[in-house]
């Protein structure tokens, strides 16, 4: 879904906007940041006031991460994953306060049923919450374990109609053809491919993610979420980050 008017005019209509635990932890490996909660709610309170439906998805690798834990501590697997999920809704309810604190009007959705502190996700009721201008936040992953909060980031983006699923990174400023913190000679892509991203396996999201892209045709714009305005520029259609799309790499 996307519109086309002046030069000033959002790119994108709707989007949702991935983030991950880790980068809710600012500059910590766990827990959360009320810096970055804070920039997250200004991003999010300034693209909204141009227009533009939210829609969120959190991880919840600042708290368990399912696959680490099992190895761990020896917890099987499903139930590790599990944990994983409910981590996802601690920093929802995390960011939903902020942002009410900032004056926006939240709801949090989530795949597994938690009554009492958010709304069991129904896809319709999620897009007549976005038409009313309120922010809503996914989280529960998809409900179901082995499936990454990258995967349920791209289906919920296509479920809704998003024009495109913005992948907030922590200090990461779009894909590189080799890792920047290893690499100086690191060289930044601005626009590729799905199949690049595939065929490459450049992780910007998990394969299962990427091909759900390419199957409905979803932007992937690929930006680190701590530069203040980045959020506001992607959905401007300002070059920021990596625009992951089916033309692939400019010539």
């Amino acid at each position: 879904m996307s519109i086309s008017s002046d030069s000033q005019a959002p790119k994108y209509k709707r989007i949702l906007l991935k983030l991950s635990g880790e980068a809710l932890a600012g500059d910590g490996h766990s827990g959360l940041d009320a810096h970055v909660l804070g920039l997250v709610a200004d991003e999010v309170k300034a693209v909204t006031a141009a227009g533009v439906q939210v829609a969120i998805v959190v991880g919840g690798g600042n708290i368990v991460r399912g696959a680490e834990l099992s190895l761990r501590l020896g917890v099987d697997e499903v139930t590790a994953h599990y944990m994983g999920m409910l981590a996802t809704a601690i920093n929802s309810l995390a960011l939903q306060a902020v942002m009410e604190a900032e004056g926006l009007v939240t709801r949090v959705q989530t795949a597994i049923e938690m009554h009492q502190i958010a709304e069991p996700f129904i896809r319709r009721r999620a897009i007549r919450h976005l038409e009313k201008g309120r922010v809503v936040i996914f989280a529960g992953g998809t409900g179901s374990p082995y499936f990454t909060t990258d995967t349920t980031a791209a289906l919920r983006a296509i479920e809704i109609e998003a024009g495109a699923l913005l992948m907030a990174k922590k200090g990461v400023d779009g894909v590189y053809d080799k890792d920047p913190n290893v690499h100086p000679d690191a060289v930044i892509y601005r626009r590729l491919g799905y199949l690049d991203v595939i065929n490459q396996d450049l992780k910007v999201m998990d394969a299962t993610a990427v091909a759900l892209c390419k199957d409905n045709n979803m932007d992937i714009i690929v930006f680190d979420v701590a530069q203040p305005g980045n959020v506001k520029r992607a959905v401007l259609g300002e070059e920021v980050g990596t625009l992951v799309t089916a033309s692939g790499r400019a010539p």
